[in-house]
């Protein structure tokens, strides 16, 4: 069973939200990241792969509250609600108290294929828990992304998760080179 639960992929997206992707400060390669996760999730529904769209959570009263404009999904991205599941998340982790792992086992998902937003918070945090969690993590290094800060570009901090995760926690690949 553990070998079959190896080789079943799913797709996580991250925080690909109306408030960080049309905030005031633009993600880095933002359409070219969309279109990338775009493309992913048409090879995940080809191969029949689930895929999980999490939503990052604010409290009450927060810009990105549950139910507000800016905490919904970009509405260019392809997630369908009515088959994709939906996650929410109140901390960085995608796995922080949100019962994923669980409905990951549950569907014998043993391959996540990781993409989205914000590249050092939220994708970084759940790659280097999902191997602890026992998942093959694969982050597609051409399919996340987050804005530039005052210490590094946005390139800089994509380009040095990819370096740094890959190996140790996660297989770096490109989005033409993901299979489901």
């Amino acid at each position: 069973m553990q070998a079959e639960k190896a080789q079943r992929s799913a797709l996580l997206i991250i925080d690909m939200q109306v408030g960080l992707f049309h905030g005031p400060e633009k993600p880095w390669e933002g359409q070219r990241v969309l279109e990338n996760i775009n493309h992913l999730i048409g090879a995940a529904r080809q191969a029949e792969a689930p895929i999980f769209a999490v939503r990052h959570t604010g409290p009450d009263g927060s810009p990105i509250a549950a139910g507000s404009g800016l905490w919904q999904l970009v509405p260019e991205l392809q997630v369908d609600p009515a088959v994709d599941r939906l996650v929410d998340k109140t901390r960085p982790s995608c796995f922080f108290n949100t019962g994923l792992a669980e409905q990951l086992d549950d569907a014998g998902i043993g391959r996540l294929v990781i993409v989205g937003m914000k590249t050092q918070y939220c994708v970084d945090s759940t790659c280097r828990l999902a191997r602890d969690l026992g998942f093959e993590a694969v982050l597609v290094g051409d399919a996340h992304t987050c804005m530039d800060t005052p210490g590094l570009s946005a390139r800089a901090i994509v380009e040095h998760h990819n370096a740094t995760l890959n190996g140790a926690f996660v297989q770096v690949l490109s989005t033409a080179d993901v299979r489901f």
